[in-house]
C-alpha cells in the first residue's frame, strides 16, 4: 500500500458537506466519522454519536463502520483519491507515521481545537497515551480514543485447581504455572494474540530494549530495525519449545485465540486489556488481569508497556465551518463521563486523568479488581526512548512480515534466529522505501 503522501499529493481539496433535516425549521451539518469498531463496540460507538447529537442541533455525527483497522485505513485512502474523505477517521497506532507523512491531508487536532475556539488542555490527558501521537515539538496530531495495552489474563479457578498460589510475574514462573495447569488436566497453559504487538513490540518496551534505531523511529525516518537481538530471539525460542509440550498453544494473529481462554482450554492469555467486555460476557469462570511477565535476568523490574488501539484523525478538505462541530464532538468524546463509561464498558484505558479519577470514585476498580492494570502498566515508569512507543513507516506491512516469520517459528520451519533475522531484513527494505518516498 502506497503511503498517503504519494497518493494524495498536496491535497488542496474542497469537499462539500451534507445538510440534513433534524427538526422542522432547523438544519444540521453532517459530519462523517469512519471507524473500525465492529460488533458490540460498534454499538457503543453509535451510542456516543447519538448521545452527542442529542446535546445540540447544529451538527450530526454519522459513524460509519469500514471494516478492520487495515480496511478502514485503505478505505480512507481511496476516499481521498475520490475527494470523498470523511471529516474523522479512526487509524490504528501503527498507521501514525503514514498519517504524519500526509501533511496536506491531516488537520492536527490541536489546531482544530484552537481554530474552533474550543477549550483544550493537553495536560488533562494521560502522558503514556498522548505522547505516542505528538510531534517532536509536542503538538498533538490526533485525538486518542481507544487506547489499550496487553495484559496477562488468567483463569482464577484453573490456577487454584492447579495449586498455583501466585499469579506468574516472570517467564520462568509462567512456565512453572503452565506445567501445573497441564498436570491438573487443562489442555494448555497459555496462549496469546496480536503476537507482534504483544510478544515483540511490548516485550521490548517492557524490558527497555529498542525495536529499532533513532528512538524507535521517533527521531527520524533513517531508522533501522534491531529486534533480531538475543533477548527477542530468546523469548521466541522459549515459546517454540513450550509449544511442544502444550505449555503454549498458538491460536492466531489477532484475537482468534480468545475462545481458547474463555472456554477454559488455556488457563492464561496475553492480549489487549480491551478484551474485558468480551471476556466478561463469554467466560463462565472467575478471571483476573495481571501485568505482563518479564525475564528477571534481563531487567530487575519491568519498564512500562506501550499502547495499542487507535486515534481519531481529522482530515482537511471540508468547509471550515464544519470543523467547529468536529472540535465540539472531540471535546465531548474526551469528557470524563463519556471516557469513564467507554473505559468501564470496553477495557480500553481512559484517555484523561479525570476519567480515571471518576472511575475510581465510582468504585469501578474496587468492584472489579485488576481493571486498572493497564493504566498502572502504562505509567509504571517514566517512558524511555525504548518504551515511548514505535513510529516506523510502512509498519502495517512490517507487522504482517513479523507475523509471517513468527509463524514459521511456531510451525518449525525456521529457528528463532533465522526468522527474526529475515524479518529485520525484509522490514528494513520497507523502511528505506518509506524514507525515500517522504524525503
Amino acid at each position: 500500500m502506497k503511503n498517503l503522501k504519494v497518493l494524495l499529493g498536496a491535497m488542496a481539496v474542497t469537499a462539500t458537506f451534507t445538510v440534513v433535516q433534524v427538526t422542522a425549521g432547523f438544519a444540521a451539518t453532517e459530519i462523517q466519522w469512519w471507524h473500525a469498531m465492529g460488533g458490540v463496540n460498534g454499538e457503543r460507538v453509535n451510542k456516543i454519536a447519538d448521545d452527542f447529537n442529542a446535546t445540540q442541533s447544529d451538527y450530526r455525527i454519522v459513524p460509519v463502520y469500514k471494516g478492520n483497522y487495515t480496511e478502514t485505513m485503505t478505505a480512507a485512502i481511496a476516499a481521498f483519491r475520490a475527494r470523498q474523505q470523511p471529516h474523522i477517521v479512526q487509524v490504528f497506532e501503527v498507521g501514525t507515521a503514514t498519517m504524519m507523512a500526509a501533511k496536506g491531508a491531516v488537520y492536527p487536532v490541536e489546531d482544530v481545537m484552537k481554530d474552533a475556539g474550543v477549550p483544550f488542555d493537553k495536560s488533562d490527558y494521560l502522558p503514556a497515551v498522548i505522547s505516542y501521537y505528538q510531534t517532536s515539538e509536542g503538538k498533538l496530531l490526533s485525538m486518542p480514543f481507544n487506547s489499550s495495552t496487553p495484559v496477562l489474563w488468567y483463569n482464577k479457578e484453573a490456577l487454584t485447581k492447579a495449586g498455583v498460589k501466585d499469579v506468574p510475574k516472570t517467564w520462568p514462573e509462567m512456565e512453572a504455572a503452565s506445567q501445573k495447569v497441564l498436570d491438573a488436566g487443562y489442555k494448555c497453559g497459555f496462549s496469546f494474540g496480536w503476537q507482534s504487538w504483544v510478544m515483540l513490540e511490548n516485550f521490548s518496551a517492557w524490558h527497555n530494549i529498542p525495536v529499532g534505531t533513532r528512538e524507535n523511529g521517533f527521531a527520524g525516518l533513517d531508522t533501522e530495525f534491531t529486534f533480531n537481538n538475543k533477548h527477542v530471539k530468546r523469548v521466541m525460542n522459549d515459546v517454540a519449545g513450550w509449544q511442544k509440550s502444550s505449555i503454549f498453544q498458538y491460536g492466531g494473529r489477532r484475537g482468534d485465540s480468545l475462545p481458547m481462554f474463555t472456554n477454559g482450554e488455556c488457563a492464561m492469555w496475553l492480549n489487549s486489556s480491551a478484551y474485558y467486555g468480551g471476556i466478561k460476557k463469554q467466560a463462565k469462570f472467575e478471571f483476573g488481569q495481571a501485568m505482563l511477565p518479564y525475564y528477571p535476568d534481563i531487567i530487575d523490574k519491568p519498564q512500562n508497556s506501550i499502547i495499542g488501539g487507535a486515534t481519531l484523525w481529522v482530515l482537511r478538505g471540508h468547509k471550515q465551518a464544519s470543523y467547529k462541530g468536529v472540535a465540539q464532538f472531540l471535546s465531548y468524546l474526551s469528557s470524563p463521563d463519556v471516557q469513564a463509561w467507554w473505559h468501564q464498558e470496553t477495557g480500553y484505558v481512559p484517555i484523561t486523568k479525570a476519567a480515571y479519577e471518576l472511575s475510581r470514585k465510582q468504585g469501578f476498580y474496587e468492584k472489579n479488581p485488576g481493571t486498572d492494570t493497564a493504566i498502572k502498566q502504562l505509567s509504571l515508569n517514566q517512558p524511555t526512548p525504548n518504551s515511548r512507543g514505535i513510529r516506523f513507516g510502512n509498519f502495517v506491512q512490517v507487522r504482517d512480515i513479523i507475523n509471517e516469520e513468527m509463524e514459521t517459528i511456531w510451525n518449525g520451519t525456521k529457528t528463532a534466529d533465522q526468522a527474526m533475522d529475515e524479518a529485520v531484513k525484509r522490514g528494513n527494505k520497507l523502511l528505506r522505501k518509506f524514507e525515500k518516498a517522504n524525503k
